[in-house]
């Protein structure tokens, strides 16, 4: 039997742990598509949001910033009925919003990766923690990461929200020592 981190004992959370999690990402699509999840998780458990993972990819074209970030009030409108999705308004106007931002951040470094991964010098860091909860929700890092996104003007980019946007896309690996994909 596997050991894995502590947080991830039942699906989807073992699937998403065994496969996603902490696994550098570089592909700006996924980078959207994490950056919306992890905004609309703010509050709520993140098995919340992977058991809605596929009505916020039919909700939000598929995770296609260029689509999104066309977004009227009236695709707001439907959204917030969509109970395949966490219904908030803040958070569904804060991921079109955040669209915009993000291919503007494009057009200025050439992609969101590009961006992205100059905070960690393109390398993942690699923590060490014994137990989950010697995990921070937060970091300096991330806290810097929140304040530049935010200069940008995005928004639902608070310090852990950046902090677990960092874990999941793999710009830091935060696999306890003891389970089978720290080393990997």
């Amino acid at each position: 039997m596997k050991k894995r981190c502590d947080w991830a004992k039942n699906e989807p959370n073992i699937t998403y742990h065994d496969i996603e999690w902490g696994v550098p990402q570089h592909d700006d699509k996924k980078l959207f598509e994490f950056l919306i999840l992890e905004g609309a998780q703010a509050g709520l458990s993140w098995s919340t949001i992977l058991n809605r993972r596929e009505g916020y990819r039919d909700a939000f074209s598929n995770f296609d910033v260029v689509a999104v970030s066309k977004y009227t009030q009236n695709h707001v409108e439907k959204l917030v009925k969509n109970e395949k999705i966490i219904r908030n308004k803040l958070k569904i106007n804060s991921a079109i919003s955040n669209a915009k931002k993000f291919i503007e951040i494009q057009q200025k470094f050439g992609s969101f990766d590009q961006y992205l991964w100059r905070f960690v010098n393109n390398k993942p860091i690699r923590n060490s923690f014994h137990n989950y909860s010697d995990i921070p929700t937060h970091t300096a890092l991330s806290e810097q990461l929140s304040t530049d996104l935010k200069k940008y003007g995005f928004t639902f980019v608070g310090p852990t929200i950046c902090y677990a946007f960092m874990q999941a896309i793999g710009m830091v690996n935060d696999h306890t020592v003891d389970c089978f994909k720290y080393s990997k």
